[in-house]
């Protein structure tokens, strides 16, 4: 069975990465027998550091595997995805050059996938009938924010209790709107694809 293993930096993401992982390899490749294992997280400081992703990777490929796969996920806060990605996959790939990696960045958070893909979520978890996406979604400097405001008074977007919950059911086509999430696509049918 071809594992994965995904390094991640919100508590949120432990469990919600799984499930989005498991359901774009089911959408791409639903034949394939791949166990996503559970998530690694480090904090997006010490990621960027010189070190610690050097440090990290060789626990994600022990892990998977010889035959493996690493999923680094991270969000690009105010960082230039595409930039800060290369830097990282540069760094990745000198600690373990044999491993199969994949690098995305979502801009600016997570979040910004579901605010793509509102639609699918409106009249759920308590979000409003008309929640519709804004016109560019990972614009959205504070999408988690964003979330909370279409609660209902009182109640607030939270990462550990809605993360999960929201990438069980949202629109993943809709959410490919975003390029962000596009790319994440492109990495998995990469990390699951026939080796190069």
């Amino acid at each position: 069975m071809f594992r994965i293993a995904a390094i991640v930096e919100g508590h949120g993401e432990v469990d919600a990465v799984p499930v989005l992982l498991g359901r774009i390899v089911e959408a791409i490749a639903p034949d394939e027998q791949v166990e996503v294992v559970e998530p690694i997280l480090v904090s997006r400081s010490k990621v960027v550091k010189e070190g610690e992703l050097e440090r990290i990777i060789p626990v994600a490929a022990e892990r998977v595997g010889p035959d493996g796969a690493v999923l680094l996920l991270l969000d690009a806060d105010r960082d230039c995805p595409a930039v800060l990605a290369a830097a990282l996959r540069r760094r990745a790939e000198a600690a373990a050059p044999n491993l199969r990696i994949g690098v995305t960045l979502a801009k600016c958070e997570y979040e910004a996938w579901f605010l793509a893909s509102a639609r699918s979520l409106a009249g759920r978890f308590e979000l409003p009938l008309d929640f519709t996406p804004p016109a560019d979604p990972e614009s959205v400097r504070d999408a988690k924010g964003r979330l909370s405001a279409r609660l209902p008074r009182g109640r607030s977007y939270r990462p550990t209790k809605h993360q999960a919950a929201f990438t069980r059911v949202f629109d993943l086509e809709a959410a490919r709107s975003a390029p962000s999430f596009d790319k994440l696509w492109r990495d998995v049918s990469f990390l699951i694809g026939p080796p190069v």
